[in-house]
Order: C-alpha cells, then structure tokens, then sequence
C-alpha cells in the first residue's frame, strides 16, 4: 500500500490554496524555523534524516548544502529545479499543482538553512497550471507575510523570483539551468566549480528538486530520526514513482523506500494489460538501463536498483509487456536524446 507523506492532501481541489493549506499545516515548520532553529542545526538536521536528492541523482541534501562556503562575502542563492522532462517522470508536477505551499514552504527552509535571500524556481516551460499554481502561492505567501522584509518579525529576508524555462530537457540538468537563468543558452557547464561553490551568477548556489525540498516541513516537524525511521538503511523516506507503459492502472504512487517492485507493477498499479508476460521495465525514467523480468523482486531504493544494474533515477517505472519491440523503443529513446542532449552536456 502507499505511504502518503507528501501526497496525503493531493486530491482536496483546493488544497492549491494559502487558506486551506494552513488548514493542513502549512507554514508551521517555516515558523519553527525561524523562532527556534539555527542554520547550521537545519543543516545537521537534514544531514541526520538521510534525506537524499529526489531529482535522480540520490546525493545527500544536508550534505550538498555544507558545501556552501560559510565565509563567502559573495550573496547565496537557491534555485528549486522544477525542470521535470524525463519522459516517463510526472511526479513533481503533482505537487506544483496539488501542493504548492509545501513546495515554497520546503524553498524557504532550505533557502534559510545557506543563508540565502534571493531563491530561484525554475520551472518547466510546458508546465502552465504548475507555473500559475507556484505563482500564486508565492503571491499568496508573500501577503500573509511569510516571504519579503523582516518576515514574521525575524529579521529575514527573502524573496522567491519564478522563471519559466523554454521547454529544453537539458535544462533539468543543474548547470544548464543555472545558464538559462542567467540568460544563456541552456548548456552545461564543466565541473568543478560545483554550483554550492561557483554557481548562478558566479556565486555560491544550491539547486534541488521539488520533491526534495517538499520533505523539509514534515523534517522539521516530526524531527529528523522520525524521517530516518522510514526507508531502507541507505535510502530513507518516500519516493513518488510514476508508472506507465503496459499497466491496467497507470498513476503517480508515493511508497516508502524499499518497496518491492513486483508489488508495485502486480498490486498497485493492476498487473500487464490484457494480463500478457512482462518482457522490461526502465525502472528510473528513460534513461535508465532496463530491468528484465528476472529482477521483478528488486526493491525501489537507491543501492537495490544500481544492485540490479540500473537506476532509481528520477522515479518513472515504464513497463513494457512480451510484444514490445524493445529495438522500436531504443530508437525513440535514442531519438528524444539526439535532439534534446546530445552535444550540448
């Protein structure tokens, strides 16, 4: 079954807005935060949760954020990477337009934890009701005083600045974002500088995914061995796995770390259509090597998957069943990454 954390009020049609979020909860970590919490102990507590990157990658969150050179006289940003284009991936936008104020709300936590007081979110061009559902929220936010000068009498600042991306895949990848923010073609750059040394506009930057920062409030307020206590070992928390392809009940499903894919593919989402044998399943959005039906028991965590010789990546398990071409599939594959990738990372 599901373990809805940061799905448990997607679905309420209006849930999108300020008043029936704090109806929820919403806003009651940020407060915590700035009556009670440090930076560095927001960092520390991040770091004790386990909470790792939600965007594919898996990197640790407290982690990235220490890199964030403490003594540069240089002003920090925070870029929330909304950039979701990984066929197959549909996971954040759930939440730009299901749960936006956990999502700024998440921006804030994370922008206060590195000192920053201007944050960024990107957002992908094709994402109209996200990018309205964001916008407003921010909007909504700053009126009740959460965002702007001096907020809730802390002495903070921050302001939140949306930027709509152009519809490039690339720039889901850190550093063309960063490029496309400041104007530039969306194309990466070498590395090192890693962003949280040399980032957007040449200073210390941290970018993380929409899911990642949507786990921050519920850290603050149920504490960081709480978050520890879900998940496997290594991987912790939840994961918003989008399943497509060959099933009889394609969706977004929220499942603790560690649940078994075959109960993924045989109970949640129905079995194969027409109830035919299972030939692959991309297992972490499309590019991500495939799993053959022998790892159908293969758990969806961080080190079962790579075990298995793939990727969680960005949480898209596309199953495909016995009559797939899978030469018919490589070719689509091989052409979306031809003309959104190739040569320009």
């Amino acid at each position: 079954m599901e373990t809805k954390l940061l799905t448990q009020h997607v679905g309420d049609p209006q849930q999108h807005t300020i008043e029936r979020a704090i109806e929820h909860g919403a806003y009651q970590a940020w407060r915590k935060v700035l009556k009670e919490i440090a930076p560095a102990d927001l960092i520390s507590m991040a770091r004790e949760s386990g909470l790792r990157g939600r965007g594919g990658a898996g990197f640790p969150t407290g982690m990235k954020w220490s890199f964030v050179p403490k003594d540069s006289p240089k002003p920090k940003y925070l870029c929330c990477n909304a950039d979701e284009s990984e066929p197959g991936t549909c996971k954040d936008r759930v939440l730009l337009e299901g749960d936006p104020h956990a999502v700024v709300e998440g921006m804030m936590i994370a922008s206060y934890a590195i000192d920053c007081h201007t944050a960024f979110f990107y957002i992908r061009g094709e994402y109209d009701v996200g990018q309205v559902r964001m916008s407003k929220a921010i909007d909504e936010a700053y009126a009740k005083g959460y965002l702007g000068k001096n907020i809730l009498g802390s002495g903070y600042d921050l302001d939140i600045v949306v930027h709509r991306g152009g519809g490039a895949y690339i720039c889901g990848e850190e550093t063309a974002l960063l490029s496309s923010l400041e104007g530039d073609k969306g194309l990466s750059r070498l590395k090192p500088p890693f962003p949280a040394v040399e980032g957007l506009y040449s200073c210390p930057t941290i970018i993380n995914n929409v899911e990642t920062l949507a786990n921050l409030p519920h850290i603050v307020m149920k504490g960081a061995q709480w978050f520890a206590g879900l998940g496997t070992e290594k991987s912790k928390g939840t994961r918003i796995i989008s399943v497509s392809g060959h099933v009889k009940n394609p969706g977004n499903y929220e499942l603790e770390l560690g649940y078994s894919l075959k109960d993924l593919i045989y109970g949640l989402a129905g079995g194969i259509l027409d109830d035919k044998p299972l030939k692959a399943i991309i297992p972490g959005g499309s590019s991500t090597p495939l799993l053959l039906p022998d790892k159908i028991d293969t758990k969806l965590d961080f080190e079962s998957v790579a075990a298995a010789g793939s990727m969680l990546g960005s949480g898209a398990v596309i199953v495909l069943h016995e009559e797939t071409c899978i030469v018919w599939v490589a070719e689509i594959l091989a052409h979306f990454y031809m003309h959104e990738s190739c040569g320009k990372c």
